[in-house]
């Protein structure tokens, strides 16, 4: 069966979480608190970095960019698998998953140029003070995040067209709570080398190239920071890239794991790919805003000013 005369009728079966009818309604209030306590938190940094002039800086306009990023990106995936568990209906439509499919890549690969850029960010800070403020003009910072958006989109698009070639048959029950490219090529009939060969090559690019200038940019930082004489500043300038490096640890640790690492089809496989992409998916999101607002003095003020502010404003 073709790709595009499937479209109308032609559904998927989301069978990766739980079968277990006593564990349905936990899954469903831990992933509603996940996504709504990760949808609040980000749109509080957005909303902290945007009503508080001191942090109209680059640094804190890729930290917004990325919150941003984290809502879509979660937005993808939960609100289905929400709706999947409340419903018993495990199905989507080729349609719905295709379109999926194009979005999470976007938002995901987004994720990793964004925190690729903060890296390069943070180096120029740190590595090149004096050059700072021209080097990371406000005219560069919306280049940089419009190349990103641009690149992401046009990477998704590669891939979603290449699933949109395969064809289908019985055998449509994918083992994964979201359609991602991994699953959807090993349920479909067609033959999927040129998939396999794209996703290992500009997959594996969009991965490692982005991780590979994080890794070169903080080796440069490191190295000038222990280059600094007095331990206050050392301590000041680990400060402010601890948690852009706690953040590039749990997302590429996870990612690394459910792209790049062969996984067979066991059952303890299969629960493992699933842990990761719930690791990528749902609790990095979930997590940023805490390990940005908790390790960041200025980010924690502004959240302060801006709680206060909003308590005030409805008192009045």
């Amino acid at each position: 069966m073709a790709g595009g005369n499937q479209s109308s009728v032609f559904e998927f079966l989301l069978w990766g979480l739980s079968e277990r009818p006593e564990q349905q309604h936990r899954l469903f209030l831990l992933f509603l608190w996940m996504y709504l306590v990760t949808v609040a938190g980000n749109l509080l940094i957005i909303l902290a970095i945007g009503t508080d002039t001191r942090l109209h800086t680059p640094m804190y306009f890729f930290l917004a960019s990325l919150s941003c990023a984290d809502i879509f990106f979660t937005s993808t995936t939960v609100p289905r698998a929400l709706v999947n568990i409340q419903t018993q209906n495990r199905s989507i439509s080729y349609v719905e998953c295709l379109t999926q499919l194009y979005f999470f890549l976007t938002f995901g690969d987004m994720d990793i140029f964004l925190l690729a850029t903060m890296a390069y960010d943070r180096y120029v800070a740190i590595c090149h003070p004096l050059h700072y403020a021209m080097v990371m003009s406000r005219r560069c910072c919306i280049i940089l995040v419009t190349a990103c958006w641009t690149l992401t989109s046009l990477v998704a698009m590669t891939h979603t067209f290449l699933i949109f070639r395969l064809s289908f048959c019985s055998k449509k029950i994918i083992p994964d709570f979201f359609c991602d490219l991994g699953p959807l090529m090993k349920v479909s009939c067609s033959d999927t080398q040129v998939n396999e060969l794209v996703l290992l090559i500009l997959g594996g690019a969009v991965i490692l190239i982005p991780f590979g200038l994080i890794l070169v940019s903080y080796i440069r930082i490191v190295s000038a920071i222990l280059r600094v004489p007095s331990a206050q500043g050392r301590y000041k300038a680990f400060s402010t890239c601890g948690s852009h490096l706690a953040v590039v640890a749990l997302f590429f640790g996870t990612v690394i794991r459910a792209y790049l690492c062969p996984s067979s089809s066991s059952p303890n496989s299969i629960e493992e790919d699933t842990a990761a992409a719930v690791m990528y998916t749902v609790v990095t999101p979930l997590l940023n805003p805490f390990i940005y607002s908790l390790r960041n003095k200025d980010m924690k003020g502004a959240l302060g000013r801006l709680l206060r502010g909003k308590v005030s404003s409805c008192g009045q």
